[in-house]
């Protein structure tokens, strides 16, 4: 049985190091696909023909795009993402700043997104009426309007109010203590987590709420109830131990988007993370860089849904059993 386990552990380790790779070829291949290169922004400033000619032959611009892409391809290999055309620094310690801030933006709405979701999934499953009809219209609204929209009006909100702020993280103050450090983090830190959770909480809630529905009709819970067991005690032990399988299930793909970064919000916020650095990146061209965060965003991915996997073989006797 272990031994089944760990190969299926090993697949699935392999699967994922060949979507990384599809996903950041791909993301590579269409960005030198698309009109224009890195240089394009030199034609408005007036500079010659000529010297364009020199800066994309420094570049390797001028090359076979199947060259160019061979040649990424063998630096990848060896876990080297190139350079940025943009930042004149390597691809990789750049990623590896923004991942960072991507990684406590995606955990923090992650948190707020379970902390709401599941207790309402619960809540609307187990008990029909006023209060589940109220918890299913509240999601309904927040899985109808994108994180964008959230983005917006959420910063549309901050701005009229002043309760938060909207202009992104500011560089660190030398003169603050760690405890002001730490709370001008969190302040700029909730629009943007907020935002991103909204979709998210939806989404878990009324997973929950089917599946503690279906739970509660289940043989077993049928028989507890006849036996006495208290209705609370079979609701929070026994029927969400079996409704939580449908969320385990979705929970490492949610994981890997989050932590990937969101494109909109990021953007919306002036979040530094790897989606405003995919941005900065699409808008100049900069196709490097552009295979490094599609990668990164792709490594999350795979490892939230390879941790979602491994997790409901853990609380599941009958996933293990498929495992295997």
């Amino acid at each position: 049985m272990q031994s089944k386990l760990l190969r299926y552990t090993f697949g699935r380790l392999a699967f994922a190091i060949v979507f990384v790779f599809l996903v950041s070829s791909s993301a590579l291949l269409l960005a030198r696909l698309a009109p224009g290169d890195v240089t394009s922004g030199l034609v408005p400033a007036g500079v010659s023909a000529e010297t364009i000619a020199r800066e994309r032959a420094r570049l390797g611009l001028d090359r076979p795009l199947l060259e160019q892409y061979v040649g990424w391809v063998g630096r990848a290999a060896r876990l080297d993402l190139g350079e940025s055309y943009l930042y004149q620094r390597p691809v990789g310690e750049l990623v590896g700043e923004r991942v960072g801030n991507s990684v406590v933006l995606g955990a923090t709405a992650l948190a707020l997104a379970t902390i709401v979701g599941l207790p309402l999934g619960v809540v609307a499953g187990a008990r029909p009426g006023r209060i589940a009809a109220i918890v299913r219209a509240a999601s309904v609204a927040a899985l109808s309007v994108p994180p964008l929209i959230s983005a917006l009006a959420l910063a549309f909100v901050a701005a009229r109010t002043g309760w938060f702020p909207v202009g992104g993280l500011p560089p660190p103050d030398p003169a603050a203590t760690w405890v002001g450090a730490a709370s001008m983090f969190v302040w700029h830190l909730t629009l943007p987590a907020l935002a991103l959770a909204l979709p998210f909480a939806a989404t878990i809630e009324q997973l929950q709420a089917q599946a503690m529905t279906t739970a509660l009709g289940e043989p077993h819970i049928l028989a507890a109830r006849a036996r006495g067991v208290p209705e609370t005690r079979l609701v929070w032990r026994h029927a969400w131990r079996t409704a939580i399988r449908p969320v385990a299930a979705v929970y490492g793909i949610i994981i890997g988007t989050l932590l990937s970064g969101s494109f909109a919000v990021e953007v919306v916020a002036a979040w530094p993370g790897l989606g405003r650095l995919m941005y900065d990146a699409l808008v100049n061209r900069d196709v490097d860089l552009v295979a490094g965060c599609a990668a990164a965003g792709a490594v999350f991915l795979s490892a939230g849904t390879l941790v979602s996997d491994l997790a409901l073989a853990a609380l599941d006797p009958r996933a293990r059993q498929e495992a295997s």
